[in-house]
């Protein structure tokens, strides 16, 4: 179904169902979204979440300038990937609205609120699962959000939300209601809540009745469904069968950059996987100093494997410290599989 909205964007210009790739911190870097943006591009991008609370402590308190400020890495983007969301998180609508300001400046697409993580330090911040035990907090952070994003920019910016069905149980006619009535432009569902994390299959059965909630509504807000979604062809069946606007997939992507041009795992080969993971060392460098190499090492069990020789592979390719290192080492294997594997 698609909704009318007040405030004219790239959601409205979107297909239905769409499908798009989860915000994932530490994955889902400038690097990696490049790769898969050049690989089979999903309908929308969002950044790693950023703490709006260090924007804005660092360019206000401490007077340091936006672009000296470490975080600014983290809100990297090319044209190829747009339309591109960054996803910040707060409790502090102060903080918030001057975060969404310099995310309209940056030229971005749109802005994301966290309202979801489970992580304790973010928790402990009010900010992330937290903000799901206080609605009233939650629906003033996006109007801070939507009027700081009117400041910025020379153009509409459209505000969205991802969270998760409820705190410790599932609380659609409360949590989610409220999110519907402040209004974003879009809210993203995982659909487990957070005192499950991700321990047990997603509720993909409660969507109905959020798509149904939505539209008894009215609200002129577009829905996503999360969690568990492994290939486009299940995403189309969940969209089909809930109704939802939209697909968000996330470790699905682990190891498999082709995933959004419906191409499954079993169908690449190996030597385009060793291929993949060298653009993606090489970029990794390029684009995302000064993050340590330790922290890219986590595609290395993802795109390595599938032939005589992996483990093997793997153990070499760990060992390694940059991505001239792990060309080095990789190579052997890259040699073999030119003959037996070429890529297509």
């Amino acid at each position: 179904m698609r909704v009318a909205k007040t405030m004219e964007s790239f959601w409205q210009k979107l297909p239905q169902p769409f499908f798009v790739l989860a915000p994932m911190a530490d994955v889902t870097d400038a690097a990696y979204r490049r790769l898969i943006a050049s690989l089979g591009k999903p309908h929308i991008l969002w950044t790693e979440f950023v703490s709006a609370d260090g924007l804005f402590h660092t360019r206000e308190i401490q007077k340091i300038p936006d672009a000296e400020n470490p975080l600014m890495r983290d809100l990297s983007y090319t044209d190829a990937e747009r339309p591109i969301v960054a996803q910040i998180f707060s409790s502090d609508p102060e903080k918030v609205a001057y975060a969404a300001s310099l995310v309209a400046n940056l030229g971005f697409d749109g802005i994301d609120l966290n309202m979801g993580c489970p992580d304790r330090s973010i928790e402990k911040q009010g900010a992330g699962a937290a903000l799901i035990k206080n609605p009233t907090q939650a629906a003033a952070l996006i109007v801070a959000a939507k009027e700081g994003a009117a400041r910025g920019g020379n153009r509409p910016l459209p505000v969205s939300v991802k969270t998760r069905i409820g705190y410790f149980h599932p609380e659609i006619d409360t949590w989610i209601r409220a999110l519907l009535a402040a209004e974003p432009a879009a809210i993203t569902v995982h659909l487990r809540t957070r005192k499950e994390m991700s321990k047990v299959p997603a509720h993909w059965e409660l969507m109905e009745k959020i798509v149904a909630l939505r539209n008894h509504l009215a609200a002129p807000v577009l829905l996503l469904g999360n969690g568990d979604v492994r290939s486009l062809a299940e995403a189309r069946e969940k969209a089909r069968v809930t109704g939802v606007d939209g697909v968000m997939l996330g470790r699905a992507v682990f190891g498999n950059p082709w995933l959004f041009c419906d191409r499954a795992p079993e169908e690449t080969t190996p030597a385009e996987r060793l291929a993949a993971l060298l653009a993606l060392a090489r970029s990794f460098e390029d684009i995302t100093p000064p993050k340590s190499f330790s922290i890219f090492k986590k595609h290395i069990k993802a795109f390595v494997h599938g032939f005589p020789g992996a483990g093997d592979a793997r153990k070499a390719a760990m060992e390694t410290t940059s991505a001239h290192e792990l060309a080095i080492a990789l190579q052997p294997w890259r040699d073999i599989l030119s003959h037996t594997h070429p890529m297509v």
